[in-house]
């Protein structure tokens, strides 16, 4: 009898665990209860709408927005009560609005259908009753066991039962999911391995318990239960035994798995979940705008229904004869009287706020996201890529950053590992240089330092380098093609090459290479390597301990064609060293810290002998780990920490990641545009703090303040804090600094250097310590005053917290996190804009970042170009449309004063409605994808330039006040400037004086005509005025908009609608533009209102020039070419010339270009030692200093 658990998904994830009955059979008689679980089909569901749903959902995400919401409420107004305007006029933009983004988020979801239906419909091949037969992928069912092919991908979440090789492995690639291309080792189930047909498999009587899904691609827990002669055997599974969806099977012939997870509860889909969404600065600002002008709109609306009651207290005033109320509104109670005309004046004003400004933002940000896509500065031929822009809304984000945080490896750093040397028992051993396989141009044959040690160290020599051979997960590939070319044939002999998801694992297993020790291949659970004698050892791999960031290291238990047991284990020195029981440890830890000085990483390699005894108890401990379901990771943590002690010390290595090209560049221009730049690694202090010197984040001069272990173990951390805050206030008087704009000129840089475990202890609650209370602030002051702040050990929990710790400041600063790997992605989340880097650790950062970028270079051009154009152009946009719509409805609010208050409208129906859709949409959203104010080259040059618009300058208060009140002088002007010029005016028509008749054409159409064609045109020539760049592009939508204006009035106006019922601007335009003082008048009106704000903007350039203005005024007097001229440096404004902490834009500014506190370097790639300090560089004329210093040549990489 089967029970039914659970009904939909929702209500499994009460359960602990699921039950799977592989191939849908039945465990044999009085085993255990048949409990068939209803899971769901293999469907992949990633749109969000259907096609009955579409239309009130949409429609629902639509009025959530506050803007949309509001108009609807007004067209309601407008439908119900008896208002001034037509409900066209708020309907019409309301529908465009609505109809512009539904379309565009049905069609975006019709893709997502169409490419949900190709994947669902794929056929898959599935084994039952003994044969294979096809299905449809949307109808594969958990327990079904599928068959797979070389090169497929896989539907589903599976788990290996057998493949086509000997041992039971399979490789697969898992590019799709997170960007690794090597190739992983994945196993079947022991039991299982041998049945390799399809009735074998179709026989095969098992369930499996596992745990519910989850979204973590890397863990997996679960067990089989394979049923012998009716008794079940366990064996453990984990994510060693499991193939993802969407990976791929490599260089395997076939496979037989059974699924365990299906359509929207494989691990891939449980990724799918939409981040976080993050909202800029700008976005902030317009919604306090937008509530300001509410507030304006409704102080309107209530004047003018206040007044209107008091004009009509005087019964001579009451509404004219013929407009005279019925008895039914006469009788209308006054509080209903009074509510219907606050909601018609309502409707009235209701234009100043722009509803369309949403539309031409969502398009300006959505379009200018192209720009970085296509920047082709931003691309990467090594890698192919461009920038990616996942998420539009943060553009203008790029150009307020005030905090960077950056990751080290594969950030700041290639992460493209090169073996430099080992240490065994204090002997040093330099090979030839190695770069992933390839020779390093300039290297001689292997040179080996001191290389004579003694008989008795001779065996500890070859156990160090056997133990390198074997410790680790690398891939061998004898050959592959790649477009028809043979790789990995080398002078005509076929030769290894080798693939892991980690390239120190690569760098030092090629070192061993060179050593005389190669690693062959992983064959029938043996490991096979050549040593120096040429002939193969053999050793049976019995358990891999994998590596674990927590742990910091990994151990493998192999067994030597003799039957001797070793554990070798390597790792940091901070996990291997507290757990080593003998050999040389103080001449191998020396050595360490030299090479950790010198900016390589090291490992520590250890090994321990282990008897029969202790390796079945070893075997013991472990299988207890992972058969258990519950709290596996935590049992196998023990259980390896219980298995990797009393090790003996063989000796570490020394590996080197190069900087990347052009990162200390990049570093320094961040730091002269007035950001702060965070280094957080998990690596250890002296690798990075030589990285942060390379990079120039540190400096010769710069005093290094540390927060770390050493030194909170010889003194308490309450005064070790306050040790550092004393410090570094005492330097600069106790004054109140800009967190932003950094140290003045005059002041000592600081440098901070924080470990994770200090972090830890300063973000403890305050209850654990009395004193602690207020670590956080210390720290925090201490952090403000540091221009440079290094955070080594860091866990990736703490990155975030990090972070999130400076986000909460009392500044709440605009952080960016950039990182190239899955330790980066939740620092790259919880950051205000995330970016990652297209590196060789998975594409993790990549997919969960804002921004992604191929190098950390690009970072320079993105915020600095990209993210300056990008704020000013949308500050401008915001500002503008807050300004034409003052300009738009404050005329509208005056006429109320000169027609008794009755809601006449001043302007017709058809210029209400196409105001901000039509006649002046189209040149703002221009000017916001394509000004540039200022040239791209000194852009680059000058990164100063990047403080001008920093904290959201230009959409500050005074700012925005500013450009209100000159949309209400604007309004003042035009409606009064047309009033008094037409008070008492007779009009002439062909040298004839006006009859009675034709003086209504000069009534309140032709004089609310008039002033809206001179609005129209004063605001269009007010974003004339602004622009500063000029494209054909730009003429043509600027001029063309006022000519489509015109066209449409004569149109409009010269023509007898049928539609309409009335025809109230019927030939008026064309008897205002036949008058001669109607031209003049809107001529003077026109440069009236743009007078104020000309000559605002002549006497601030001549008097208080910015540095952005001077660098134009610059560039013109250059014609456009002012950067391959002038330093830019004499162009900054006066009031800020040497303000800036890192030079201002001074190239030339002695302290930038000092070396970092390095002496010597030791030149590898030479034949001789070459000693040499960096000193003479300085001498260097100042063109060849940056190129000399910069560049990625030869021995600067050795740093």
């Amino acid at each position: 009898m089967q029970v039914c658990v659970s009904v939909c998904v929702g209500e499994e994830n009460w359960v602990d665990s699921r039950t799977i009955y592989i191939g849908h059979k039945e465990p044999p008689p009085g085993t255990e209860a048949f409990i068939q679980q209803r899971f769901p089909d293999n469907r992949i569901v990633s749109s969000k709408y259907t096609f009955w749903n579409f239309v009130p959902k949409n429609m629902f995400e639509q009025f959530r927005r506050v803007a949309n919401f509001y108009f609807l409420i007004i067209f309601l107004v407008q439908l119900i009560i008896d208002t001034p305007t037509s409900p066209i006029t708020s309907g019409l933009p309301l529908f465009f609005v609505i109809t512009v983004t539904s379309i565009k988020q049905g069609y975006e979801d019709w893709l997502r259908h169409k490419a949900d239906n190709s994947v669902n419909q794929c056929p898959v091949h599935v084994v039952q009753h003994g044969k294979v037969v096809r299905k449809q992928s949307r109808k594969l069912r958990v327990g079904d066991v599928v068959f797979m092919k070389e090169n497929e991908t896989f539907p589903c979440d599976l788990i290996l039962l057998s493949t086509s090789r000997d041992d039971g492995t399979c490789f697969v690639t898992t590019a799709s999911l997170d960007g690794e291309s090597s190739h992983k080792t994945l196993y079947a189930v022991q039991d299982t391995k041998a049945y390799i047909t399809e009735k074998e498999v179709d026989s095969i009587q098992a369930t499996i318990e596992c745990e519910q899904p989850q979204p973590d691609l890397y863990k997996f827990v679960g067990r089989i239960n394979i049923y012998m002669d009716n008794e079940p055997v366990a064996r453990p599974l984990g994510a060693e035994n499991l193939l993802l969806r969407g990976a791929t099977l490599k260089n395997t012939e076939h496979i037989y798995a059974v699924a365990i997870y299906t359509g929207m509860e494989t691990k891939m889909a449980l990724n799918y979940q939409s981040k976080t969404q993050k909202r800029s600065a700008v976005e902030k600002s317009m919604n306090a705008y937008l509530v300001v002008y509410l507030c304006i709109l409704i102080s309107k609306a209530l004047i003018n229904t206040l007044l209107k009651y008091v004009w009509q207290a005087d019964s001579n005033r009451d509404e004219p004869w013929y407009n005279n109320r019925t008895d039914t509104e006469r009788q209308r109670h006054i509080v209903i009287r009074v509510f219907t005309d606050f909601l018609a004046f309502m409707v009235l004003f209701n234009y100043i706020i722009p509803v369309s400004m949403y539309v031409t933002v969502e398009m300006q940000k959505f379009l200018g996201s192209y720009f970085i896509m296509w920047d082709d500065d931003m691309f990467d031929e090594e890698l192919g890529e461009r920038a990616v822009v996942n998420t539009s809304d943060l553009n203008e984000e790029l150009g307020q950053v005030e905090y960077v945080f950056t990751d080290k490896t594969g950030t700041l750093t290639e992460n493209n590992m090169e073996f430099i040397e080992c240490c065994v028992d204090g002997h040093i051993y330099v090979a030839d240089a190695i770069c992933n396989g390839q020779v390093m141009p300039g290297a001689t044959s292997m040179d080996m330092i001191d290389s004579s040690p003694g008989p008795g160290a001779r065996e500890h020599e070859e156990l160090f380098f056997r133990a390198l051979c074997l410790c680790h997960t690398v891939q061998v590939k004898e050959e592959e093609t790649v477009d028809g070319i043979k790789h990995g044939i080398h002078q005509g002999k076929s030769t290894s090459f080798y693939i892991s998801s980690s390239p120190d694992e690569v760098a030092l297993v090629e070192g061993m290479k060179r050593l005389g020790f190669t690693y062959l291949r992983l064959r029938d659970g043996h490991m096979e390597i050549l040593n120096r004698e040429d002939e193969i050892e053999r050793f049976e791999l019995l358990e891999v301990l994998t590596f674990d960031s927590v742990r910091r290291r990994m151990s493998v238990i192999v067994r030597s064609s003799t039957g001797e047991l070793y554990l070798f284990c390597k790792g940091a020195d901070s996990s291997i060293f507290p757990r080593v029981i003998s050999g040389k440890v103080e001449e191998v830890r020396a050595r360490v810290e030299h090479n950790a000085v010198e900016g390589l990483r090291t490992l520590c390699v250890a090994y321990r002998p282990l008897s029969p005894e202790q390796y079945t108890e070893v075997c013991h401990m472990l299988n207890g780990a992972k058969l258990s379901l519950h709290d596996r990771d935590k049992r196998l943590a023990e259980a390896y920490d219980a298995i990797e002690k009393d090790l003996i010390l063989l000796g570490a290595t020394a590996v080197e990641d190069r900087l990347q090209e052009k990162a200390a560049d990049t570093i320094e221009s961040l730091h002269k545009a007035g950001m702060k730049v965070w280094v957080l690694t998990g690596d250890k202090m002296e690798t990075a703090a030589a990285t942060c010197y390379a990079s120039k984040l540190f400096h010769r001069n710069t005093q290094i303040l540390e927060l770390t272990t050493k030194r909170t173990e010889e003194q308490n951390l309450h005064d070790v804090l306050f040790d550092l805050s004393r410090t570094v206030l005492r330097q600069h008087g106790g004054m109140a600094r800009d967190s932003f704009s950094g140290l003045s000129g005059d002041c000592t840089d600081f440098g901070l250097i924080i470990d994770g475990a200090t972090l830890s202890a300063v973000m403890r609650p305050a209850q654990e310590d009395s004193n602690s209370g207020n670590y956080k602030e210390i720290f925090l002051e201490i952090c403000r005053n540091c221009s440079a702040v290094l955070c080594c050990r860091m866990a990736p929990l703490q990155k975030a917290q990090i972070v999130k710790l400076i986000k909460a400041s009392a500044e709440h600063p605009i952080t960016l996190a950039i990182g190239d790997g899955a330790n980066d992605v939740s620092m790259i989340l919880e950051a205000h804009v995330g970016i990652g880097i297209m590196g060789k650790e998975g594409r993790q950062a990549v997919r969960n970042s804002d921004y992604a970028i191929p190098k950390f270079k690009h970072l320079k051009k993105i915020l600095l170009v990209h993210g300056h154009y990008y704020y000013i152009r949308i500050s401008e946009l915001v500002q503008y449309f807050f300004y034409k719509n003052v300009c738009f409805i404050f005329p509208q609010f005056l006429y109320q004063f000169f027609c008794g208050f009755s809601q006449q409208p001043l302007f017709d129906t058809a210029y209400l409605t196409l105001y901000n859709i039509s006649f002046t949409s189209l040149p703002i959203l221009l000017y916001s994808l394509i000004e540039q104010h200022i040239n791209v080259d000194i852009l680059k040059k000058d990164p100063s330039l990047y403080r001008d618009i920093a904290k959201n300058s230009l959409l500050r208060w005074p700012i925005f006040i500013y450009w209100t009140l000159l949309g209400v002088y604007d309004a003042i002007v035009m409606f009064f400037g047309a009033y008094f010029l037409f008070d008492n005016t007779t009009f002439t028509s062909n040298g004839q004086l006006m009859t009675t008749n034709t003086q209504m054409m000069f009534g309140n159409w032709t004089f609310g005509t008039l002033v809206f064609t001179v609005l129209v045109f004063t605001v269009t020539f007010k974003l004339a005025l602004d622009t500063h760049y000029w494209t054909w592009i730009n003429h043509f939508v600027i001029w063309g908009s006022l000519v489509f204006f015109v066209v449409f009035s004569l149109l409009w106006g010269g023509i007898i609608w049928p539609f309409l019922n009335y025809q109230r601007m019927y030939y008026v335009f064309m008897q205002m533009l036949s008058s001669g003082p109607a031209w003049l008048s809107i001529i003077l009106l026109i440069t009236a209102s743009l007078l104020p704000d000309v000559l605002k903007k002549v006497i601030c350039r001549a008097l208080w020039p910015t540095t952005t203005e001077c660098i134009q005024s610059a560039d013109k007097l250059y014609e456009g070419h002012l950067s391959e001229f002038t330093p830019l440096a004499s162009l900054h404004a006066p009031s800020k010339a040497g303000g800036h902490r890192r030079g201002s834009g001074n190239q030339g500014n002695p302290r930038r270009s000092e070396p970092f506190t390095k002496k010597t370097m030791f030149t590898r790639w030479q034949k001789q030692s070459d000693y040499s300090t960096f000193t003479p560089l300085l001498r260097f004329a100042d063109g060849h200093s940056k190129h000399a210093y910069s560049g990625g040549a030869g021995p600067e990489t050795s740093v």
